[in-house]
């Protein structure tokens, strides 16, 4: 047996934000996929692990399964299981077309808080999201996907005798390459024969189909199968004919004055009018309107004879006399109504405010219009105005004036509730007289109207068009109230509110007289639901069906009048008789996101639009824009750059699923980015119910028209007509001649041949046969260009380069006989071929137009296509040089095949320039990569002595890295929104120096033994720019970036390969995080660790940060090595660098500044307690890690000596120690106590600082095991900043000097001192413990206990003042309570109580100091007052020297701020938000008792790094910045990528890879 053939698992990725909305672009986007196919495909929901909607969430999906019919009701649920690490994938696989949804269900995430009975939010849903599929089309086995759909329109009515004119006209529409016809409605025709105006939606017009269904079926089949044309009709759903028999038996499917009430002034206002109509010969008025003077007397008799004489105001006002006796009976009788706000002092109040109370809380009648006096007032709640002004009725002691004061009022309050309505009254009249004037001029006395009647009043042609049908009375209505039997016409309103229903309470539209109205046509009333006209939802729906069942393509008739609701239904029934049902539909909103929603909601698959309205050349380039595709040479859409990966075999379980559903395997996955559609055209060079050519424009238009409509890459439609050249619209309900067409002439069996004919016949057959075949083969990419009276279309496919292109003169009345000066068009790097060249010769003498108009068929005036001769087509090297003849008259077309030699790539272009890039890179190691990826300019030029530096784009700028990050991330967004106008682009196709500075680049770095890997990748990519050097230049941006993408695909995804699998199976964002490793990682020849090897070092930040003595810092490197090496996997690297500074300690420390162990500078208090974490680190989280402990290291100074000497003098690297020596003697130098003085103290190595900042002094209290040291004139944390300004004053004052004991360092010795202590316990360190300064021996274990004895006393802010006692507090410096103090015993003390985000470090490194709930309440703290977008705040806001702006250049006045002095006082950085977050989490954890809980903690933790997500996916750094200043603002001085930032946040992920969402055993049956 043969092996089944392995098949792509396509998918369509569709990333969902937190609240379920789609993640793509669109506001809101509109999604609109391929037809459904075989294998089928699967749209792939890709949300966060952690998102609020996973919080006890699920997908629901109303996609069906296979084999399942569509309900729009019916949703599958997947549930959606949190992960922190990963992103959660949904594939719902799609079987059918249609309009689906989707929606989340979900329980909110609630606000953090340290309280354990927090209110759990309510359970929620999110919107409804829309998918539209596209239909499958297929006719005679031939896919024919909607943008190749060719239609022509036509009127049933028109076409003969079925079936022998039927098969006449459809042989020649299908010999002119059309694919589908669209038929006007063909059911029985109401009494104005309009199609459009059914008399019985089930049955089909007898007098065309005598067999009636029958007849249709066989129609249908025969144009399928011998014809090659699908078939679409109208759908008409909106209405019914006026004398539609069934309306006799069912007026409720209708608006009567029983069903709609509100219109009960508007039929009697109707009514009137036609009653005054008839009467004006008696009135006196006339009756045959000659001039505007005559409709102005009758619209002042209106006035009195209609409006008057039916007290149209009574259906407006409330009934005074009366309403006010109600009411002062019902306060006298203590029948009052209490219930309503009425507070306050009411006799104060105005008249208009009573009359306002009264209006709000008394009126129930005025929501909407109806029976007269409707809006009368509540008597009981009327009273109870009168029992707040007159207090209680009393009959015993109250007289009859207090009866009259009381009806004075109330009848002074109700001429005021009055007041309004009838101003009311008198809008809404002058609004319909105006309407009534307007509208009869228009009908009747303007000379471009229908002059109706010839001016003439009769019962026929009465004054108004009646808004109402009255139904006949006979047997059948005399059964229903006679108030039913008046029914409201349909009609349209300009400038309507779609969604409003204009029939319905809301709209007065009938009454102001607004409609224009459709006489002949009943308006359905729907309701909202089918329990409100039962008859006629199941009545349209079986119509529909009935439609559904012949047609494969409906057209919505006036689909912006159908209530929604019911096209969903209607359509929902008809798919599932017509799955693959093409939905085309007018849509007249008037607004771009009303028509969105409307197509997704009804799976429309395109909206009409008609060339025929444009009005000029210019106009109409613009339509064929619009509807011509993509700009050639556009972006790839998907990610291509992973297609040369290497498919994963199918395991046996997907083998087996997929024999089991009948499917054949599966082989890689193919994805696909989901796009915003733009809204589908079906563009038609003319409409059934517009003017055509020959009559608006210009009859020679009509060949350049339909060629321009072909061309597009949309749907294409004609009307019978067209090609025939009508020499006006057809109207369609008087007319009752037949067509005829010199196409239908053919023989049976007869073809047509390309070229000249009578009419465009000929020509439009070549034009529907290449729309046909540029949809089906994808020619998706076009260019089109307007000059004066031409356009030019050139459509090509993205791939194969090959194309076709269109020159048209345009006929627009005006334009001359000759060739308008129309300049040779140059193809670049294009080779052509002409298909052909024609001009349209028309009569279009008025006896011409004449003869055809009076003839007694329907036909064109006479007209002939004719070959042009003289079109030239030249080659000019590379180039296609196309020319028009002189006598290449409006109306002219010429068309040409084309294609690009330099394309023609034995392997496909495409492919070749995207695959191979896995295997050039597969040499490539991470410090490879780091030169292939990313270099700062800084980094670059260092290491070529100034000669390279990053490639700078003219009218850009620079790129941020030499590397391909460089190029990505410009052209990321270029290519997803297709800018091709962006100044890369056109430096791109100015010339081929961005590729040669690539290449050369690479193949100058491969040279050096470094970087030999390198060649591998110089190689591919010379050779893949080699192959698109010689393209014409329009290509190049498109294959550069195809290039340039894949590449950077390639490179990215070698580095995460050689990263751990936490990173390998992570979320995008921790790669991303985890690659900010390989971009600070890397060779720099003048800031190597070792003085005399070079060895890649870790960069504080980039690209301040970059080379020499600023690229390697002691506290930086500590901090971010952890997560950036450790947590990545690069545990060698990490090594590295703990040796090196290892081999530096001096002074119990380790350097700040490396100086590539030259010139190492020891001022930082807190470096080596980071060295000392990092140790312990890499012991615990690298396999094998404790053999680091007997690594010997050669010492830069002697050990315990604290003499300076030069890196080259003979006692440098003369001794060495192990490594657990070093931990020895960093903690026995701080217990005997530091004091010394920096080497080389003064100007020249801080020209800033004060002399007594020099001096290092720390020591160790004894009594609670704390380390204290600084002075107020250095700044020996990573709150470092010094003051700078002489002119402000704050020259050498630290803005942050935060001597004492800091909280961080305090926590980091407890932590280093547990470590020693439990390795000294299990017999792995040799040391008990430190001498102290009093010359006793401390033991570890010892020290250990006594710092966590005293720390919570020494830190902790208690909540509760009552508990400051038992701590070591100054009450009246206290800011803040409840938090932990940022410095013990400082020399400023008020900076001790200061809330800042460093106590979150002794959290996570130390969580045993804390009382969990005390650090919960300080978390809180933090979370409230510190967090901001992205990073922490350094200060708390309410802090006096809270300034959240750094500004490094603004050298002012001001004390704290004046150059920069405030960096660490309000400026938010984003490192310590790592260190909150893992403490917040830590500690949250501990108190979950619940699985749910734990996520909910987890949950917290993600949303608050959503910043993090957004900034490292929008920053060109490709990392985490420095800083930002206050509220997340953007900071110019801050480093846009530093390590220590994104290395916390991948900390952060670390930890909760090593947390279980299970609850641990120790927190099993706790109380939440």
């Amino acid at each position: 047996m043969a092996p089944q053939q392995v098949h792509d698992n396509t998918v369509h990725l569709l990333p969902l934000n937190d609240d379920g909305s789609p993640n793509i672009h669109g506001d809101p986007p509109y999604i609109y996929l391929p037809p459904p196919s075989i294998p089928h495909w699967s749209i792939r929901f890709e949300i966060h692990g952690t998102s609020s909607i996973c919080r006890e969430g699920s997908l629901w999906v109303n996609i069906p399964a296979k084999g399942e019919l569509f309900d729009r009701k019916k949703f599958r649920e997947f549930k959606l299981e949190p992960s922190f690490n990963k992103m959660i994938i949904v594939d719902v696989p799609v079987h059918s077309a249609g309009a689906f949804s989707y929606y989340c269900t979900y329980t909110p995430l609630p606000p953090f808080s340290t309280s354990n009975q927090v209110d759990t939010p309510t359970p929620t849903r999110t919107q409804l999201h829309y998918i539209d599929v596209a239909p499958r089309l297929h006719v005679q086995k031939q896919r024919v996907p909607l943008d190749a759909v060719s239609l022509i329109s036509l009127l049933s009515k028109f076409m003969g005798k079925y079936p022998d004119d039927w098969d006449r006209h459809l042989h020649g529409i299908s010999e002119r390459g059309y694919n589908m016809v669209h038929f006007t409605p063909l059911m029985i025709r109401g009494d104005s024969n309009s199609p459009f105006s059914i008399y019985d939606q089930h049955t089909f017009d007898k007098s065309v189909f005598p067999n009636g269904e029958k007849d249709v079926m066989d129609l249908v089949k025969k144009m399928e199968e011998q014809y090659g044309l699908l078939g679409m009709t109208d759908v008409v759903l909106n209405h019914t004919a006026n004398n539609s028999k069934w309306l006799e038996e069912h007026p409720e499917a209708g608006y009567n004055m029983l069903t709609a009430p509100h219109l009960q002034p508007a039929y009697e206002l109707d009514s009137a009018l036609l009653k005054y109509s008839s009467n004006l010969k008696n009135l006196g008025l006339p009756t045959e309107l000659r001039s505007e003077s005559d409709l102005l007397r009758i619209m002042e008799g209106m006035k009195v004879h209609v409006i008057g004489a039916i007290k149209l105001w009574e259906f407006y006002i409330c009934d005074v006399e009366k309403d006010c006796q109600q009411a002062v009976a019902a306060w006298m009788e203590h029948s009052i109504d209490t219930d309503a706000p009425l507070d306050g002092d009411v006799a104060a109040w105005s008249l208009k405010q009573k009359a306002d109370w009264l209006r709000q809380n008394a009126c129930p009648g005025k929501d909407r219009m109806g029976q007269r006096f409707r809006r009368s007032i509540q008597p009981r709640r009327a009273a109870f105005i009168l029992l707040k002004l007159f207090g209680n009725y009393n009959k015993g002691m109250s007289s009859a004036s207090d009866e009259r004061a009381a009806y004075g009022t109330m009848h002074r309050f109700l001429n005021e509730f009055n007041m309004e309505n009838y101003r009311e009254y008198d809008a809404d009249v002058s609004a319909a007289m105006e309407q009534i004037f307007n509208r009869t001029k228009y009908t009747r006395l303007e000379p471009h109207g229908p002059k109706m009647n010839d001016g003439k009043i009769t019962i026929e042609y009465p004054l108004i068009e009646t808004y109402f049908t009255r139904l006949p009375y006979n047997d059948t209505t005399k059964r229903h109230d006679p108030d039913s039997l008046a029914l409201a016409n349909n009609g349209w309103v300009w400038a309507a509110d779609v969604m409003k229903d204009n029939a319905g309470p809301k709209s007065k539209v009938y009454l102001r007289r607004e409609l224009i109205v459709w006489g002949d046509c009943v308006k359905l009333r729907y309701g909202s639901g089918p329990e409100d006209s039962p008859f006629l939802w199941k009545f349209m729906e079986d119509y529909t069906q009935l439609m559904a069942k012949h047609f494969v393509g409906f057209r919505i008739d006036n689909c912006h009048s159908t209530p929604l609701h019911v096209a969903e239904h209607m359509l929902d029934a008809a798919r599932r008789v017509q799955p693959n049902l093409m939905v085309a539909a007018e849509l007249f909103s008037g607004d771009e996101k009303m028509d969105f929603l409307y197509c997704q909601r009804l799976g429309i698959s395109c909206l009409i639009r008609e060339a025929m309205q444009t009005w000029s050349t210019a106009e109409m380039s613009r339509l064929v824009h619009i509807n011509c595709g993509r700009p050639i040479g556009s972006f790839e859409r998907d990610d291509v750059s992973g297609l040369d990966t290497h498919p994963h075999a199918p395991t046996e379980g997907a083998q087996k699923d997929a024999q089991a559903n009948g499917e054949p395997p599966k082989g890689r996955t193919v994805i696909h980015r989901i796009i915003p559609s733009k809204i589908h055209a079906l563009l038609m060079d003319c409409t059934h119910d517009n003017e055509t050519p020959v009559q608006r424009r210009d009859g020679r238009d009509t060949l350049a028209n339909s060629a321009l409509v072909a061309m597009c890459a949309s749907a294409a439609g004609s009307v019978f007509g067209m090609d025939e050249l009508y020499p006006q619209l057809v109207e369609l309900v008087h007319e009752t001649r037949q067509y005829s067409s010199p196409y239908s002439q053919l023989k049976p069996g007869d073809s047509m041949r390309i070229g000249p004919t009578e009419g465009t016949g000929g020509v439009k057959r070549l034009m529907n046969q290449l729309h046909a075949i540029m949809a089906m083969d994808g020619y998706d990419e076009s260019f089109v260009h307007h000059e004066s009276e031409y356009i030019t279309v050139h459509r090509m496919h993205p791939k194969s380069r090959k194309g076709y292109y269109l020159i048209a003169h345009t006929a627009f009345p005006g334009y001359g006989n000759g060739n308008a000066g129309f300049p040779s068009q140059v193809l670049a790097g294009t080779k052509a071929k002409a298909l052909g060249a024609w001009n349209l010769e028309v009569d279009q003498s008025s006896e011409a137009k004449q003869a055809a108009v009076n003839d007694k068929v329907l036909r064109g005036v006479p007209s002939h296509t004719h070959d042009l001769k003289g079109v030239k087509v030249e080659q000019r090297g590379q180039d296609t040089v196309l020319t028009v003849p002189e006598k290449f008259t409006p109306g002219s077309i010429a068309v040409f095949e084309t294609w690009i030699p330099e394309a023609e790539h034995s392997e496909g272009l495409d492919k070749f320039v995207t695959s191979g890039a896995r295997d050039a890179f597969k040499g490539c190691n991470l410090v490879d990569l780091n030169a292939v990826l990313y270099r700062a300019d800084a980094e670059e030029r260092a290491s070529s002595n100034g000669a390279d530096g990053v490639y700078a784009v003219p009218n850009f700028g620079p790129l941020v890295y030499c590397g391909l990050q460089g190029w990505w991330s410009v052209l990321r967004d270029v290519i997803l929104t297709n800018d091709l106008g962006h100044p890369l682009c056109n430096h791109l196709r100015d010339g081929q120096w961005a590729m040669d500075f690539i290449v050369q680049r690479l193949d100058k770095m491969a040279q050096r033994d470094i970087y030999r890997n390198l060649a591998g990748p110089a190689d591919w990519l010379r050779s893949r720019f080699d192959a698109i050097r010689k393209l014409p230049s329009f290509l190049t941006p498109r294959y550069f970036a195809l290039i340039i993408s894949t590449a950077h695909r390639a490179a990215f995804d070698r580095g995460i390969e050689q990263m751990n699998a936490n990173v390998r199976h992570g979320q995008h964002f921790l790669k991303k995080l985890a690659m900010v490793s390989v971009q600070m990682q890397g060779y720099m020849e003048n800031a190597s660790l070792w003085p005399d090897k070079l060895v890649p070092s870790l960069a504080a930040g980039l690209p301040h940060f970059a080379q020499d003595w600023a690229r390697c810092w002691g506290r930086d490197t500590m901090i971010a090595m952890r997560g950036l090496l450790l947590c990545t996997g690069r545990a060698a690297d990490a090594k590295e660098h703990l040796l090196c500074f290892a081999s530096l300690v001096k002074h119990g420390m380790i350097p700040n500044l490396l100086g590539s162990s030259k010139l190492p500078r020891y001022n930082s208090r807190d470096s080596v307690w980071f060295f000392l974490q990092n140790i312990q680190d890499y012991v615990n989280l690298v396999p094998g890690g404790s053999k680091i402990l007997q690594e010997r290291v050669k010492r830069r100074f002697l050990p315990y000596d604290d003499t300076w000497f030069a890196w080259d003098d003979s006692r440098a690297y003369s001794k060495d120690s192990s490594v657990e020596d070093v931990i020895q003697e960093c903690l026995q130098r701080h217990a005997s106590g530091l004091h010394f003085r920096e080497y080389n103290a003064g100007p020249a190595l801080d020209s800033q600082m004060k002399d007594d900042g020099f001096n290092v002094d720390i020591e160790v209290d004894w009594t609670n095991g704390i380390i204290y040291g600084g002075n107020e004139h250095n700044c020996g944390t990573w709150m470092d900043k010094m003051g700078e300004s002489a002119k402000a004053g704050n020259k050498g004052e630290p803005g942050t000097s935060r001597d004492g004991a800091p909280v961080e360092i305090t926590g980091l010795l407890y932590s280093a001192l547990k470590w020693v202590a439990d390795l000294k316990a299990a017999g792995h360190f040799k040391y008990d413990g430190v001498t102290s300064n009093q010359g006793k021996l401390v033991t570890y274990a010892a020290w250990r206990d006594v710092l966590h004895a005293n720390f919570e006393h020494a830190y902790y802010i208690p909540l509760d003042v009552a508990d400051f006692p038992q701590y070591d507090i100054d009450a009246k410096i206290v800011n803040r309570r409840g938090i932990y103090k940022d410095v013990h015993r400082g020399r400023k003390v008020y900076r001790d109580y200061q809330l800042r985000p460093n106590f979150c470090i002794a959290m996570v490194v130390a969580p045993d100091l804390f009382n969990p709930t005390h650090a919960l309440n300080a978390l809180s703290a933090a979370d409230s007052y510190l967090r901001a977008p992205t990073g922490m705040a350094t200060l708390d806001p309410s802090d006096l020297e809270y300034h959240p702006d750094y500004l490094n250049w603004d050298d002012s006045s001001n004390f704290q701020t004046a150059k920069g002095r405030n960096y660490h006082s309000g400026p938010e950085w984003l490192w310590p938000t790592g260190f909150f977050l893992r403490a917040l989490l830590k500690f949250d954890l501990m108190r979950r008792t619940t699985r749910e809980g734990r996520v909910e903690a987890f949950q917290l933790v993600s949303r608050r790094l959503a910043g993090c997500m957004e900034m490292i996916r929008q920053s060109p750094w490709a990392g985490l910045t420095e800083l930002t200043n206050g509220g997340g603002k953007e900071c110019a001085d801050s480093c846009p990528t530093q390590a220590w930032s994104a290395s916390c946040i991948i900390d952060l992920y670390d930890d909760a890879s090593r947390y279980s969402l299970e609850v641990p055993t120790s927190l099993r049956g706790q109380q939440h």
